[in-house]
C-alpha cells in the first residue's frame, strides 16, 4: 500500500491503510511530511487522518512530535499468529538454550520471507531482521531453506522475478540459484553467508506442516568470523524443527498462517 495512493475515489480506509504501511519497513518515527510524502497523501489529510489514529491510539507522538506505531496497535498485533507463536515458542527458547545463539522461524509470504518468532543471543552478531520484518527470499538462508521445497512454479515465479542485491555477495544469479536449491533439496539445510548483512552468516532447515508440504524454516545466525561453526548446530536444529512439525500438526487448519502465494501461471 505505500507509495503514490492519492488516486481518485481512493476510499478512507485506503488511504488510513497507506498511512500505515508507511511505518512497514522501518521502526523509527516519522515526520508528518514524511508521512506524507511515502502515503502520496497530502499534508492536510495525512495530518487529520493522522490525529485521528493517535486518538484512536494506533499512533503516537515522541517529544519531536513524530509519529511511531501506538501501543493499541500493537497490543492489537500480537493476536496474529499466536496460537502458532504459543506453540513454536517453547522450542525457540530451548534451541536458544541448547546453542546460545540467535534463533529465528520464518515463512513465506509472495517473494519474500516473513520472520513471525526470534530469540536473540547476547553475542554481538549483526542483525539484519526482526519479528515482522521481511527479507527476499533468494538472499537468506530461511528463505532458500522455503523455496527449495516449494512447487517447481513457486521457483520459477521468484527466480524470475527481480533479485534484489543486498551486498557484495548477494547471489542473484537465476541459474546459479536453481542449483543451490537443488542440492538444498538433496542435503536438507540451506546456508547463506553476509548476503543480506555484512558480518553475519546463517544456517536454515525446513519445516514441513505436514509430508510433502513446506511451512516455513528455522534458522540459526552466526557472526561471519565463526562461519565454519555453522554445521555444528544441524543436528539440534534438525531436530528443533522436528518438534515444531508435531507441534503444528495439532493446529486446526485455519489456525495456521500458510504461505501466500505468488502469481500462479494459467494453464493454456
Amino acid at each position: 500500500m505505500a507509495g503514490h495512493t492519492n488516486a481518485p475515489g481512493q476510499s478512507v480506509t485506503s488511504r488510513v491503510l497507506s498511512i500505515l504501511a508507511a511505518f512497514e519497513h522501518s521502526a523509527s518515527a516519522r515526520s508528518l511530511s514524511e508521512i506524507s510524502r511515502e502515503s502520496g497523501l497530502p499534508q492536510s489529510t495525512a495530518h487529520r487522518l493522522l490525529g485521528e489514529l493517535e486518538t484512536w491510539g494506533a499512533v503516537q507522538r515522541d517529544a519531536q512530535g513524530r509519529y511511531q506505531i501506538g501501543l493499541r496497535l500493537w497490543e492489537l498485533g500480537q493476536h496474529a499468529g499466536r496460537k502458532l507463536r504459543d506453540v513454536a515458542r517453547p522450542y525457540l527458547q530451548d534451541l536458544f538454550g541448547l546453542t546460545q545463539e540467535t534463533v529465528h522461524l520464518a515463512i513465506r509470504d509472495g517473494a519474500e520471507v516473513l520472520y513471525i518468532d526470534r530469540v536473540y543471543g547476547s553475542r554481538r552478531v549483526p542483525q539484519a531482521s526482526r519479528v515482522g520484518g521481511r527479507l527476499p527470499l533468494h538472499a537468506t538462508a530461511v528463505g532458500r531453506a522455503i523455496l527449495a521445497f516449494e512447487e517447481e512454479w513457486v521457483q520459477n515465479a521468484v527466480l524470475d522475478g527481480e533479485l534484489v542485491r543486498r551486498t557484495p555477495l548477494t547471489k542473484t544469479d537465476p541459474a546459479e540459484l536453481r542449483r543451490e536449491l537443488g542440492k538444498i533439496s538433496e542435503i536438507g539445510f540451506a546456508l547463506a553467508s553476509e548476503e543480506v548483512r555484512q558480518g553475519s552468516c546463517s544456517l536454515a532447515v525446513p519445516v514441513f506442516q505436514a509430508p510433502g508440504k513446506i511451512f516455513g524454516a528455522l534458522g540459526i545466525v552466526l557472526p561471519t568470523s565463526r562461519a565454519h561453526q555453522l554445521e555444528r548446530y544441524l543436528p539440534v536444529l534438525q531436530g528443533t524443527a522436528q518438534r515444531i512439525q508435531a507441534g503444528i500438526a495439532h493446529l486446526p487448519p485455519a489456525t495456521l498462517r500458510l504461505p501466500a502465494s505468488v502469481a500462479k501461471p494459467t494453464q493454456p
